[in-house]
């Protein structure tokens, strides 16, 4: 079976189910297709009809099954439960629960059915932050091997798996494919482009720090950018509000770990060179042999996790939070600092998901002009001074379908039916307007993405660059997702509150992980891609090597540097 669907094979199978008998479901899928979709799609309304009649047929077997998926609480995951499922149920006749929960309610109930083998949910979505647990303990379905085999009869001839740009977050070192891409957002840079573009803020900028006032290239120049607008009076742009020259949130929460691995230390330089994730220690400071094995996170066992460079992050992070954030800021939890920017007195936010724009652009908001177009933009995230030419310099969210092998199969063959209707060719570009999180080339690139760019603050034109590629999600050197990542929210916020020094938290970060690959190693349950720690030895043995962990700069407050957004995005078209 041919999976990259050429437009003669497009259609080719158009032609030949619209000449099929009509199924009872089309009446369903062409009031479907009339209502909800219209001209938003990738394909004509005759590739659509075909792609819903290859739906209806491939179904038939599973008609009257209840089957139970679950997600994350996000917009794109509620279109598709509220929206998606519903019309899949009345098209197919497989009645579909799609259930909405926490991020890590997710991450536990598929943890729970790793453990127990007890069949939870019959396909889950969760972050391809998870492949390398995913690739180690072989508990979910290799999606290479299931289209291939008890999945062959249920794969759509239109999935076009060339056509996902995630994908390769989704593939582990032995080339399978274990996840499929339903949503995906990055970490950008977010900042005022009127304020930006005042006359007497570049003026006044000019004269006190000597360069232009642009998007920053480097950590030196935000810093410069928070310091100048903390306090700063804007009277003069109808701003009588306290106004902050940065954004972030420090509570002792679950949601501050994501801040730290999603990829705060690779933007700050912490890894080594290599996309999508450095080798062999990436940005979680996890080194790796050159069987993809976990040696170490410590820098006395090669690795970074409490390395000069990451306790550089950690400490700019402190510092930028408490010195020119909004005080409640330390308090909030990620959900609660998201919205903060777009209430109209923060200048500028380094870590902002994209999965905040629909929400930013809403008409009635401070941020928003009148005609529809927002007074913010995104930018690529600037860099720290570790940070070197061919690392990744921010993070990607990739929200993925993921089968278990605990799933009974014909349970299986029916979820994955729906796991490919909801980001089908059919209603991806429809799914990308509503929840703004690309997982299609032919979507990005849709003509209605070009009429709604200039109202997306540069959304369209950062997932149509070259540059998306240096975001990444975590990659395959973590072992073991669930049980790595709750140490770093719990040890990080310590150094928040100032209970820790930096160091002090990381050494013990890096000790706990190192306790868990130890636990693994012993138990040998990961086989011969599991941890194999190495030996401690002398720290200046590894900093004196090549690569991460990097010794401290003499200097870790670089030249600042700047450029025009607009030129930026020139640059890209």
């Amino acid at each position: 079976m041919t999976l990259s669907l050429k437009t003669s094979t497009a259609v080719g199978l158009a032609l030949s189910l619209l000449s099929a008998p009509a199924f009872a479901g089309m009446d369903e899928a062409r009031a479907f297709l009339d209502s909800e979709i219209g001209d938003q799609s990738a394909l004509t309304r005759e590739e659509q009809e075909a792609e819903m009649q290859w739906f209806i047929d491939a179904a038939q077997p599973y008609a009257g099954m209840d089957i139970r998926v679950v997600s994350e609480t996000i917009a794109t995951h509620e279109y598709e439960s509220k929206v998606l499922a519903p019309a899949f149920t009345a098209i197919t006749g497989i009645e579909i629960t799609h259930d909405l929960i926490g991020e890590g309610d997710v991450v536990e109930k598929l943890q729970t059915q790793m453990q127990s083998g007890q069949n939870i949910y019959d396909a889950y979505v969760n972050d391809s932050d998870l492949i390398g647990t995913h690739w180690r303990y072989q508990q979910v379905r290799n999606l290479t091997d299931w289209m291939a085999g008890e999945g062959a009869d249920v794969t759509s001839p239109g999935l076009d798996l060339d056509d996902f740009i995630g994908t390769e977050f989704t593939t582990a070192p032995d080339g399978k494919l274990y996840q499929l891409p339903t949503q995906q957002f990055a970490n950008l840079y977010w900042f005022r482009y009127d304020w930006f573009n005042d006359e007497k803020n570049k003026a006044d900028f000019k004269e006190a720090y000597g360069y232009d006032l642009g998007v920053p290239v480097n950590w030196s120049a935000y810093e410069d950018i928070a310091e100048f607008f903390t306090g700063r009076d804007l009277s003069h742009l109808g701003v009588d509000d306290e106004v902050y020259g940065n954004m972030d949130y420090g509570k002792k929460d679950p949601s501050l770990g994501w801040r730290y691995t999603d990829a705060w230390m690779s933007m700050a330089g912490m890894s080594d060179v290599g996309e999508p994730n450095g080798l062999p220690v990436d940005e979680w400071g996890i080194r790796v042999n050159e069987k993809s094995q976990p040696v170490g996170a410590c820098v006395d066992r090669g690795g970074a996790t409490n390395g000069p460079a990451a306790v550089y992050a950690i400490e700019k992070a402190i510092d930028w939070l408490q010195n020119y954030s909004p005080p409640a800021a330390q308090g909030m939890t990620f959900s609660e600092a998201g919205p903060i920017p777009a209430q109209g007195n923060v200048a500028q936010q380094m870590f902002w998901y994209t999965a905040f724009t629909a929400a930013s652009v809403k008409p009635d908001l401070p941020v928003m002009n009148e005609d529809g177009t927002p007074k913010w933009r995104m930018a690529p995230s600037p860099h720290g001074a570790y940070w070197e030419e061919g690392m990744k310099v921010g993070y990607q969210d990739v929200g993925s379908w993921t089968l278990m092998k605990s799933t009974p199969v014909d349970r299986a063959q029916a979820a994955w039916l729906y796991a490919q209707f909801v980001t089908s060719k059919t209603v991806d570009v429809k799914k990308s307007h509503v929840g703004l999180t690309f997982v299609r080339d032919s979507s990005i690139n849709h003509e209605s993405f070009t009429e709604r760019a200039p109202k997306l603050g540069g959304l369209v034109e950062f997932y149509r660059s070259p540059a998306r590629t240096q975001w990444s999600p975590t990659g395959t050197n973590v072992p073991d997702y669930p049980k790595l990542a709750q140490l770093w929210w719990q040890n990080i916020g310590d150094a928040m509150s100032g209970a820790k020094t930096a160091q002090e938290a990381l050494d013990s970060l890096c000790s706990d992980m190192e306790s868990v690959m130890e636990r693994l190693e012993r138990a040998g349950i990961q086989g011969d891609i599991g941890p194999v720690m190495n030996e401690e030895q002398d720290p200046e043995y590894w900093l004196s090597q090549p690569g991460a962990p990097k010794p401290k700069l003499a200097n870790e407050d670089e030249e600042p540097i700047t450029v025009s957004y607009d030129e930026l995005i020139a640059s890209w078209k």
